[in-house]
């Protein structure tokens, strides 16, 4: 399968570190080597990078280790397809529009029988199962909430229930943002973990690479990273429970209300 990347903040930081690590398992430490991508929100704009080339032999993917752009919401992804060819179509993240502002998605699985009715509102360009659920997740979205743009605790509320039930086709972790908050769900394996401070050093685990935090912060600054497996080999990453679901704002998890029983 796929592996995902996010990162939410109160400040805009660049993801230059965390991306260095992921981008080696597109084809050097790992297998995903089907396709890559990363999307970074600026204000009400999207800068989106995609490649069909693995992220170790993608030019594009070496812009963006030396680039240090700066974003409060990021998405990226490595591909090891399961549906749909190796072709730039394919290639997560993804990208709508919806109630004037743009939506990111990205998905690690397979959803296995996955045909939702698609309105015409949102139709997938390519041929895998993640754009169908991308598209599908924001017809349902807009048909329940209409013209009005919803709170983040409205949001919340309503991707519980979608992503319970399009989880239930088969493996379904993913990552979700529109710019203010990052809304992620686990099926098998996902982790985070929010550097504040005290800023410390971490070393990535898949290149020979360190960053002392604490010189490149503010006390004030916080940082959630969000990963399949995690990067980096001295820090305490939290793991996300089996259909578990977490919403990231200014780079902290947002109390969500128990689920009735």
């Amino acid at each position: 399968m796929c592996q995902l990347l996010g990162m939410n903040c109160n400040t805009p930081t660049d993801i230059v570190f965390s991306f260095t690590g992921f981008a080696t398992r597109g084809g050097l430490t790992d297998e995903h080597k089907d396709g890559w991508g990363i999307a970074f929100f600026e204000g009400s704009g999207v800068r989106l990078f995609v490649d069909h080339q693995s992220a170790v032999e993608s030019p594009v993917a070496e812009l963006i280790k030396r680039y240090p752009i700066k974003s409060k919401n990021v998405i990226a992804h490595i591909r090891k397809a399961t549906q749909g060819q190796v072709s730039l179509e394919n290639c997560h993240p993804f990208v709508r529009e919806c109630w004037g502002r743009y939506w990111v998605f990205a998905h690690n699985g397979d959803l296995k029988e996955f045909a939702p009715v698609l309105d015409g509102s949102f139709q997938p360009v390519g041929n895998t199962d993640s754009e169908r659920a991308f598209c599908y997740l924001l017809q349902r979205m807009r048909r329940h909430f209409g013209e009005q743009l919803p709170s983040v605790q409205q949001l919340a509320q309503f991707m519980r229930e979608i992503t319970a039930e399009i989880a239930s086709y088969g493996t379904f972790n993913m990552m979700l943002s529109n710019g203010e908050a990052l809304f992620t769900h686990c099926s098998t394996k996902l982790y985070y973990i929010v550097r504040q401070h005290p800023f410390s050093t971490a070393a990535l685990t898949d290149e020979d690479m360190a960053v002392d935090f604490s010189q490149v912060t503010t006390p004030a600054d916080k940082v959630a990273i969000i990963v399949t497996e995690p990067l980096t080999t001295n820090e305490s990453w939290t793991q996300c429970a089996s259909g578990q679901m977490l919403v990231f704002v200014d780079g902290d998890v947002l109390p969500l209300p128990e689920v009735a029983a």
